[in-house]
């Protein structure tokens, strides 16, 4: 795998180095620091440091190298920097810049180290360390996911915007004669004591001959001029106008349009095809076989999906079970089963004898597709000795690595120029586009070639959603809840991910009990969580919030129901059985805010509650429905989280709001389902998102109690299919414990 074959693959690192273009300065607070990715580009007279501030005679530039795909993290990362640097964010630049080891994710050590993030001790800081720190400088995995993106920069660009501020501060006491300390900085100039201005790119010369200032003290959020506020996105004028570039949209000239049929009986190859009437079509081109499939190459993008629909194809058939009916009976029959245990993830007290009536259910969470609005596009041009790649990714240095592999170019002469991403919801953490993408282009050398799915072969060729099942036993005795007993089966969704990255899963897939281990509820005395695995089923990938989703539902639909059936109050008996103490004000924060106490709900009307933690953060949310003769009507939501500190409020709350309609969305309307071995849904009119005449009030309210930040993107999502499903109960008192949940229910 080109660089992975030197490096350990197990650990991620932080790495500091320098950027090209003028004078850059970054964090060093890494254990060992990597070659500047942009050495080559430098100019006569150019001087670097770190990698995320850029400084020439002409511009202001931050990189901000995690990808944004919709979630507003390129503006959240150049408003950490800005704060310390004192710029405004309409002075600058952001890019996305060079992949490299430098840019390496620190922020995904948490998942990797094991431990429910709620047990702060010595113990696990030790634990925790050790991942983020001695390992990381072996995997330079530099990615955006897991909702660590915020816990990868908040600390490590806040200092690159500190030690830029005062290195330029050093050079324009040099030049001014001024000493340092009777200098300011202001909106991107150095001020001196009688009020002039030395602006920051007159002082780019001057700071490339500084040695850069190390270890800067950091403002305290008191101080803060743009964290914690509502500034705006830096993106959002050119959406709103339609002139922001994602990879779509990305042209380039005497450009060729290709697109791809795959076989939709996933990882099997192709007997053979017929092309003969599809190479008569009008700006057709060419067609040929690549790997398991055909690629058309045309003129424009619709004429090549038109002719690949016309080439007549006969596919192989899959190594997984052809039929939906066989995928729940694999689940069925290895829950609870020895031979498929995944981890014994929790066990406190003893579920076995402890005292209490008995409530059991078992419970289904299907496929989902990750259907983002922009589907699959990568654009390639392959020459003899140098590779370039347009697109957006969630893992950059990895796209360049099997590029080289594909194009036999030497993975340092190929250049991946990352793009705005149109949604992902996991979908670019999977390299199948781009690998075609490279197979095209090398037939094609020295032409730039634009792969584009159609939308059908963006849902047939999707990895979805991994399918669970949950069985649980819950127990309550005078009017409290005394045990929860749950296990969880499911198809490992990490391995077959890693599988296509040539990496094999060397421990037990924590996804398979996200969610529902780590549910702190340290005040219940008998409490036991287990896994189980099976392999054999379609190949899925991760969705937004991973495990956590159809862990979440799982566990705290039978926390609803051993609470309903003891007589509790189903938001009491939580904050009762709730140890973690950011997590009860959390609760109690969502109680205040629906007035649970006292607010008497009208005839045929419910609330339902729920909690999910994941990714370090504690959610609580409550959506209260109408049962009307149309079906069910959602009438408000309530979301209350923490997230440790809020970087931009309002785009907290659009994540808040936008993760909990896609979680209500996909619970009520959303499956993939297999025959003949291939997903029946094709478009969005067979897996149909929440249509806005169905959407009710959200309301948000933020908590900063946590000891460290925390990302958002996904940790709004679990909570909120088994609030709904808890409220439809309430309402009709019908228990729902599959989704979708349109199966059992209409909805208005």
């Amino acid at each position: 795998m080109g660089r992975l074959r030197t490096i350990t693959r197990r650990s991620f690192l932080v790495g500091s180095v320098a950027v090209g273009g003028a004078v850059a300065f970054g964090t060093y607070r890494a254990v060992a620091p990597f070659d500047n990715p942009n050495e080559e580009t430098l100019a006569d007279g150019a001087a670097t440091f770190n990698p995320w501030v850029v400084i020439d005679s002409d511009k202001i530039t931050l990189i901000a190298t995690h990808a944004d795909k919709g979630q507003g993290v390129q503006s959240a990362q150049a408003s950490l920097i800005a704060e310390e640097l004192d710029v405004e964010l309409d002075q600058v630049e952001i890019s996305f810049g060079i992949p490299g080891p430098a840019y390496a994710n620190g922020g995904m050590g948490d998942a990797m180290a094991g431990i429910p993030l709620y047990e702060y001790n010595a113990s696990v800081e030790r634990t925790r360390g050790f991942v983020n720190g001695a390992l990381r400088a072996v995997l330079p995995m530099m990615a955006t996911g897991g909702s660590s993106a915020m816990p990868d920069v908040f600390l490590k660009l806040r200092d690159a915007g500190a030690t830029a501020r005062e290195t330029l501060k050093l050079a324009a006491s040099q030049v001014s004669g001024v000493p340092v300390d009777q200098l300011k900085t202001a909106k991107g100039a150095v001020i001196l004591p009688d009020g002039s201005e030395l602006t920051y790119t007159s002082l780019a010369g001057a700071a490339a001959e500084v040695e850069p200032v190390r270890f800067v003290e950091l403002r305290q959020p008191s101080d803060w001029r743009i964290l914690g506020k509502s500034h705006g996105r830096t993106d959002m004028l050119p959406k709103c106008t339609g002139t922001l570039d994602y990879g779509i949209d990305f042209n380039i000239e005497n450009m060729v349009h290709a697109t791809v049929r795959t076989n939709p009986n996933k990882g099997a190859p192709m007997k053979s095809f017929d092309a003969a009437d599809a190479l008569q079509m009008r700006g057709v081109q060419d067609i040929f076989e690549i790997t398991n499939g055909i690629a058309v190459v045309a003129d424009n993008t619709w004429r090549a999906i038109k002719a690949a629909n016309a080439v007549s194809i006969d596919w192989e058939k899959p190594t997984y079970p052809l039929e939906q009916a066989e995928h729940w009976a694999i689940l069925e029959n290895a829950i609870g089963k020895e031979e498929h245990l995944n981890a014994e993830a929790r066990e406190v007290g003893d579920v076995t004898t402890a005292e209490g009536t008995e409530v059991t259910a078992d419970y289904r969470s299907p496929y989902v597709a990750h259907a983002p609005l922009e589907p699959l596009t990568a654009t390639i041009l392959v020459s003899e000795d140098r590779v370039d790649i347009w697109t957006g990714h969630q893992i950059q240095m990895m796209v360049e690595t099997f590029v080289a592999e594909i194009t036999g170019v030497d993975v340092e002469n190929v250049h991946l120029h990352n793009l705005f991403i149109g949604g992902s919801f996991g979908h670019r953490l999977e390299f199948d586009y781009v690998r075609q993408a490279a197979e095209i282009a090398t037939k094609l050398k020295g032409t730039p070639v634009k792969l584009t799915y159609s939308r059908e072969e963006d849902f047939l060729q999707d990895f979805p959603r991994h399918i669970t099942i949950g069985r649980g036993i819950g127990k309550h005795k005078d009017g409290k809840v005394t045990s929860m007993n749950v296990d969880i089966c499911g198809a490992s969704v990490m391995a077959s991910q890693m599988s296509r990255m040539g990496i094999n899963l060397p421990m037990p897939d924590t996804q398979l009990h996200e969610g529902a281990w780590d549910y702190p509820m340290l005040n219940l005395q008998n409490n036991r969580v287990r896994s189980f695995r099976v392999d054999n089923l379609a190949p899925t990938s991760s969705w937004r919030s991973v495990g956590a989703a159809p862990n979440v539902f799982i566990y705290d639909t039978m926390l609803d129901e051993t609470i309903h059936a003891a007589g509790a109050d189903p938001m009491m008996e939580r904050i009762r059985l709730m140890g973690h103490g950011q997590s009860v004000k959390v609760l109690e924060a969502a109680a205040d805010m629906c007035s649970w106490n006292g607010h008497k709900v009208g005839p045929n009307t419910g609330r339902g509650v729920a909690y999910g933690f994941s990714f370090g953060v504690p959610v609580v949310t409550v959506v209260q429905v109408t049962n009307t003769p149309a079906g069910i009507k959602l009438d408000e939501v309530w979301v209350a989280a923490d997230v440790g500190v809020v970087i931009d409020p309002n785009n907290l709350d659009n994540m808040a709001t936008g993760g909990t309609v896609f979680g209500l969305g996909h619970a009520i309307n959303c499956e993939i389902t297999y025959a003949n071995g291939v997903a029946q849904q094709e478009n969005y009119y067979d897996h149909e998102a929440m249509r806005i005449w169905q959407c009710p009030p959200i309301h948000f309210k933020a908590l900063e109690n946590l000891e460290k930040v925390r990302g958002f993107g996904e940790p709004p999502v679990p909570p909120a299919a088994p609030a709904l499903g808890n409220a439809i109960f309430a309402a009709t008192g019908k228990r729902l414990r599959e989704m979708p949940f349109n199966k059992f229910v209409d909805f208005v």
